[in-house]
């Protein structure tokens, strides 16, 4: 991403990811869609009132192998083959440190933190079933997204489409064997998914050792670096963490959609599936930004990277405008997918449907924060994803707690997009400021 259009470099960048990612979201839709349509509502509302904790240890994973990238990203632009190997080497045990760590800690306090957000007693069950085969396959999904990364960093993003299609069919087959063959229910679909994603981090671990002999390891790469570790985990973590920041903030709002009872857990649920799905198009063009502005930086270009993201913000407006129109076009039908039409209460299908419309009116803010955000991570910022997760968190905890009182249903709908708009303001500020003070490096360092 050195040379050539920027606007086409990132656009053929994202196409791939944006067919991936929404395939990745066909995970636990898939999850959502078998469970309603096979087990009954209260099923689907256990999988979803699961979907806040599910996003921290998920999110928490690509967080923190995207940082990992970074490094790879910068070394691989400045043509530092030996140190880009080093630091794929060290990723692999970074990441397996981690898994092991997170998933027992997840595991030992699913059932105290369902009862935190007032999960409802006919849902709890299942919905710690699920979630803690979710933490204890944690594994699974750190490694398919580090190594997702790591190609994304040497800009092939078309490998991990072909991995996660093969993977996404197989968890269908799974799921609906696990459900109607195999009577497992919420059990079944977390299995399926945690069998899929393995399969997924297999084929492309492989496919880099074939296709890419400089990710070849050899006994001394795997030797421990202390210094690169630390460095990893300075720029990995803080982006773990603001998805996990967020994801509290998810939590909360979960606490307060809990109050309502498990239809409107249901309806909720659903809501967020369909906005998972049209907001992928925001995380696709924030990992293009940061490969673009990683690999930039590590040839030294800044205002190549300026230009990069005065591209990224206009294809930023032009996805707003399409995933709004998404947001009208498609609730309805999707809702149905989920839940079968003729048996499930209307009541159900208004509530989502006013969901996914409301919020869209909020997308331009959330496209800011994944622009400016994500694209700060790949210039090697920890503490601006940090800072801008932590504004969403306090935003969002101060809406889920105050507004529903006042609105009910509405005001628990607001609390997700209010805080988009807190973050998405500080974010362009944050990167503006430290823009300024990369530069100034670069320009002291070659004096």
């Amino acid at each position: 991403m050195t040379k050539g259009s920027a606007f086409r470099l990132m656009l053929l960048f994202s196409i791939p990811l944006l067919i991936g990612n929404e395939f990745q979201q066909f995970y636990s839709m898939v999850d959502t869609i078998v469970v309603g349509r096979f087990v009954g509502i209260d099923a689907l509302a256990a999988v979803g009132a699961t979907s806040g904790f599910s996003f921290m240890v998920i999110g928490f994973a690509q967080g923190l192998t995207m940082g990992f990238s970074v490094i790879v990203s910068q070394r691989y632009g400045a043509s530092d083959y030996q140190q880009m190997r080093k630091a794929y080497a060290m990723s692999i045990l970074c990441s397996l440190f981690t898994s092991i760590i997170v998933s027992v800690l997840f595991a030992l306090v699913s059932m105290p933190l369902l009862r935190l957000i007032q999960t409802p007693e006919n849902i709890i069950n299942d919905a710690n079933l699920y979630i803690i085969t979710i933490y204890l396959g944690l594994a699974a999904p750190i490694y398919y997204n580090l190594f997702s990364s790591i190609l994304r960093a040497v800009g092939d993003s078309k490998s991990p489409l072909i991995f996660l299609l093969i993977s996404s069919v197989l968890n269908i087959v799974l799921d609906l064997f696990f459900v109607i063959v195999v009577p497992l229910g919420c059990l079944g679909v977390a299995v399926a998914t945690i069998i899929s994603q393995v399969i997924s981090a297999v084929l492309c671990y492989f496919y880099i050792v074939r296709k890419y002999p400089m990710f070849r390891l050899t006994k001394s790469d795997l030797q421990i670096d202390r210094k690169l570790c630390r460095r990893l985990f300075q720029i990995g973590l803080p982006g773990a963490l603001q998805f996990s920041v967020c994801a509290i903030g998810v939590v909360i709002v979960q606490a307060a959609i809990n109050g309502f009872g498990s239809d409107v857990v249901a309806a909720y649920s659903v809501g967020v599936k369909i906005e998972n799905v049209i907001t992928v198009i925001f995380q696709v063009l924030g990992m293009a930004i940061s490969t673009f502005a990683g690999q930039n930086l590590g040839a030294g270009n800044i205002k190549r990277v300026r230009h990069g993201f005065n591209v990224a913000f206009f294809m930023m407006i032009g996805a707003t405008v399409i995933a709004i129109a998404l947001a009208y076009f498609i609730a309805e039908p999707m809702a149905y997918i989920f839940v079968d039409r003729n048996t499930t209460d209307p009541v159900i299908i208004e509530n989502c449907i006013f969901y996914v419309r409301t919020i869209s009116k909020f997308f331009f803010f959330l496209g800011l924060i994944f622009i400016y955000r994500t694209g700060c991570q790949g210039l090697g910022s920890g503490a601006i994803p940090m800072i801008s997760s932590i504004t969403e968190l306090i935003a969002r905890s101060i809406t889920a707690v105050t507004l529903p009182s006042l609105l009910g249903y509405f005001g628990v709908v607001l609390s997700s997009p209010l805080a988009w708009a807190a973050a998405g303001i500080i974010c362009p500020i944050c990167y503006f400021k430290y823009i300024n003070k990369v530069e100034m490096r670069l320009e002291k360092n070659k004096s």
